[in-house]
């Protein structure tokens, strides 16, 4: 089956406004895209779960392991085997860093150790100045297997309701025939992610208004509960599909819904959530996502060089999670010659911020944040190809 297009050039979509979030674009569009750009991630993962998973969850979990837990740990333990080494080049440094002015600091033999071990089992302690975007990566592997966990659990209490409640009516009718028990089976297959979708908001909303955390998960637990209501998003989105008609004034509401709380109240998928930030988010992700859907749908009915960008942007989103901001490393050395700055301003987080209230750099770097990574991946499989080739 060819893979759905329209999804891969959402996720291309998503990939590029997360990079152009961290590189300090303008506050307004900042808050616009931060709406929905990563619950968008979550929607599409959901978007491609499969009710085979119920019967089969060791597949699922590998699949998880695979695509998520082994590229976490892969790139987690790269940086920090390297990490010393960026201070001594002054791509990172102990003067500059983030703009709340805290800064890192070359690692001893003990941090590593540690750093380690809370990347082996929690998915956590990589570099917050060269890896800021690899929550995302746990984020989506606890939201994910969660999701099954609950689905299963759900659908085997709705099946034992729902199948007996049939069972009753029909022998009273003397009706009973495999119709109505494959009627009662299929009974959740709306109910069921409906059902974990409000129980996510509920557990959230729990969570946040008495400002609980989850201890054994890394920043709280924010992104992840969150993460499996999108997830479950998805998943019901995809159910609906057939029945949803792309119209341009659903993308017109959709997009001025975003704004609207952008504008009046901002939120974003932060693990810093509180009760207000929580209740301002889901409508606005869902209508983002709708909102991208509808132009990625669009997009993806017209062949071209922009529709093959986006596919393949869409298709090789780990690459421009992964180096992104070593990527942005290029423009503050071009912002440092331009400017006449410290070279080891290069170290700053994510980007450089002095100018950046009123010069347009933010455009080089998200330029430079997607660019680079995109055509590193593209060289180096051509490369591959063409040394296989010569072997055969």
């Amino acid at each position: 089956m060819k893979r759905d297009e329209t999804i891969s050039i959402c996720k291309a979509f998503g990939i590029i406004l997360m990079v152009i979030g961290h590189a300090n674009c303008p506050g307004p569009l900042s808050n616009f895209l931060y709406e929905f750009h990563m619950p968008l991630f979550f929607i599409a993962a959901g978007y491609f779960f499969s009710l085979k998973y119920l019967d089969d969850e060791a597949t699922f979990v590998k699949k998880r392991i695979k695509g998520l837990y082994i590229p976490f740990l892969k790139w987690s333990v790269f940086f920090l085997v390297i990490h010393n080494m960026m201070f001594k080049l002054g791509i990172l440094n102990e003067q500059y860093g983030n703009a709340t002015g805290g800064v890192t600091h070359p690692y001893s033999w003990h941090q590593m150790q540690q750093n380690l071990w809370t990347m082996v089992c929690a998915m956590g302690g990589y570099d917050q100045f060269l890896n800021g975007a690899f929550w995302f990566f746990r984020g989506l592997f606890v939201a994910s297997i969660a999701y099954l966990v609950l689905f299963k659990i759900t659908n085997a209490i709705f099946n034992k309701t729902f199948v007996k409640h049939f069972t009753q009516n029909n022998r009273e009718n003397n009706d009973i025939n495999a119709t109505a028990d494959n009627q009662a089976k299929g009974y959740g297959t709306l109910a069921v992610p409906i059902t974990i979708c409000i129980i996510a908001l509920l557990i959230e909303a729990w969570k946040t208004l008495e400002g609980l955390k989850v201890i054994n998960l890394i920043q709280g637990g924010n992104r992840e509960i969150l993460g499996v209501f999108f997830f479950g998003c998805g998943f019901i989105f995809k159910q609906l599909k057939d029945k949803y008609r792309v119209t341009w004034w659903a993308t017109i509401l959709s997009a001025a819904t975003v704004y609207l709380f952008s504008r009046f109240a901002p939120s974003s998928m932060g693990w810093r959530m509180d009760f207000n930030r929580f209740i301002a988010l889901p409508l606005p992700a869902i209508c983002g996502f709708i909102m991208t859907y509808n132009i990625s749908h669009q997009l993806s009915k017209h062949n071209g060089r922009l529709k093959d960008f986006l596919v393949f942007c869409g298709n090789n989103t780990m690459c421009i999670f992964v180096f992104h901001i070593v990527a942005y490393k290029v423009v503050s050395l071009i912002k440092i010659w331009y400017y006449d700055l410290d070279y080891l301003q290069i170290g700053c987080h994510m980007v450089i911020h002095k100018y950046s209230d009123t010069d347009c750099f933010w455009i080089l770097y998200s330029i430079a944040g997607v660019g680079i990574p995109l055509a590193w991946t593209w060289a180096y499989r051509k490369i591959s190809t063409l040394i296989k080739s010569d072997i055969n």
